[in-house]
């Protein structure tokens, strides 16, 4: 409209030729060329608005929400150490084929995370995951290693002091070879530089190496940004390529293995393949962005849905 009104006013034939009219209508050019100036500005605004409905309150699902639609990433951002929102690499991407089905491909080639733009509380997150064939760095002959983490709060990057770490602070739901379904606390730093680390209770026992590990009999014992073993992790796990406890309730090598991480209201409970193996509560956090990790392993997801908790 302001561009239609520009046109208009650069003929002049409504104004009078006096030196009056010559001046009203410089004034009526320079008023319509702003319009034209802010029209642009407002195409500018849905992205400003992406941005703000990125920082939304938590969202308590309702119905079944497919984080991952088959087609797209569109539900999160990517983040990587140094890279950091830039995925050169392509870390992250989707791929149509993984036993017939599309599926998430995370390579695990740098650290970082598949990020939701949305926070979320009061949930059941469902992931279903299967180990790929590759490994890199440090991590080539250790455990295949990944996580969810959920409740991630601060800002990205916040694992480090400078802001260049893979994660953020948040309650892991540990995926490795031998371990998944364990709580890691991870903790993270605020501006100030101060370390945050999450709390949680959980009913546990120490096995023969000191290591708390959950125990639904067992006294409920506050914890600190630490890890607390599934019920049957291996008390000889060691971090090495193909790890397999003797109780573990993953999948085996090649096959998929569901995950569930229910997250309602201060408590936390995960489980495998259908079976409750850890949970805490008195969580310190309650809600937050949730992360797909990437650190070190090749791994892919086929679903990632957040349905509504039955009340």
């Amino acid at each position: 409209m302001g561009r239609a009104i520009l046109a208009q006013l650069e003929g002049g034939s409504q104004y009078p030729s006096s030196a009056l009219g010559v001046t009203m209508r410089r004034a009526a050019v320079i008023l319509a060329t702003l319009l034209v100036c802010g029209t642009g500005l407002l195409v500018q605004r849905p992205a400003a608005s992406a941005l703000a409905q990125e920082a939304s309150a938590a969202i308590r699902p309702e119905h079944t929400l497919h984080l991952f639609d088959g087609r797209s990433l569109d539900a999160f951002y990517t983040w990587l150490v140094d890279s950091h929102r830039e995925d050169p690499l392509r870390v992250f991407s989707v791929v149509e084929q993984v036993d017939g089905a599309p599926a998430i491909r995370v390579s695990g080639e740098r650290w970082g995370g598949l990020v939701t733009r949305q926070a979320y509380r009061d949930y059941r997150l469902v992931v279903e995951f299967r180990w790929g064939l590759l490994a890199w760095g440090e991590r080539q002959h250790a455990a295949r290693d990944s996580g969810i983490l959920v409740h991630c709060q601060g800002p990205d990057g916040n694992t480090d002091e400078g802001g260049n770490g893979p994660w953020m602070r948040s309650v892991e739901a540990q995926v490795i070879e031998g371990g998944t379904g364990d709580i890691i606390l991870v903790a993270g730093f605020d501006a100030s530089g101060r370390r945050l680390a999450p709390r949680i209770t959980a009913r546990s026992r120490l096995n023969r190496k000191g290591e708390p590990t959950y125990d639904p009999a067992g006294e409920p014992r506050a914890f600190e940004g630490v890890r607390v073993n599934w019920f049957g992790r291996d008390v000889d796990w060691t971090d090495r390529l193909g790890f397999r406890g003797r109780q573990d309730l993953e999948s085996r090598y090649g096959e998929w293995t569901r995950l569930e991480v229910i997250a309602d209201g201060d408590r936390i409970t995960n489980l495998v393949n259908g079976t409750v193996v850890n949970e805490g509560s008195q969580s310190s956090l309650r809600e937050g962005r949730i992360l797909v990790q990437s650190e070190g392993a090749e791994i892919y997801f086929r679903r990632i849905d957040l349905e509504p908790l039955g009340r």
